[in-house]
């Protein structure tokens, strides 16, 4: 199986359904094993103390998890997260940016389960992981 939409097509539909976060993430790489999705950290992604929130840091997973599941099913705006997991392991870096590895670990009809580690650029070790359960829609057919 090959991917439907490769990085260019997964930047441009961020930009056209999703203009209010395309700007915070950047995708580093996009192949049949996962997705490389990385957060430009900004001062709106800190929490008192210099370090990324949670909530930054559970939009990157999401996001990652996301784009890979449209990399394999094509454009589906609609698919849904109906669930997430989320173990906040160490503090990242200061003003790093962040890095998601995402990976896919059952794409079936109806749901997606994946898994995504981040990483604070510059320290060694994930500073995150996060299991995400996915709701794609069904396709319709047009009459």
């Amino acid at each position: 199986m090959a991917l439907k939409m490769d990085k260019a097509a997964l930047e441009a539909f961020l930009v056209k359904a999703f203009p209010q976060v395309a700007g915070d993430f950047a995708i580093d790489r996009v192949d049949m094993d996962g997705i490389r999705v990385r957060l430009v950290t900004a001062e709106k992604h800190l929490r008192p103390g210099g370090t990324v929130s949670g909530p930054a840091m559970f939009s990157l997973a999401d996001v990652a998890i996301y784009l890979a599941i449209l990399s394999r099913i094509g454009p589906q705006a609609l698919a849904v997260t109906t669930n997430c997991s989320i173990d906040f392991m160490r503090k990242p870096a200061a003003g790093a940016d962040l890095i998601c590895e995402a990976r896919l670990l059952k794409l079936g009809r109806v749901l997606a389960v994946g898994d995504a580690l981040i990483f604070s650029e510059g320290l060694d070790g994930a500073v995150a992981r996060a299991g995400l359960t996915y709701s794609i829609p069904p396709v319709r057919i047009e009459r």
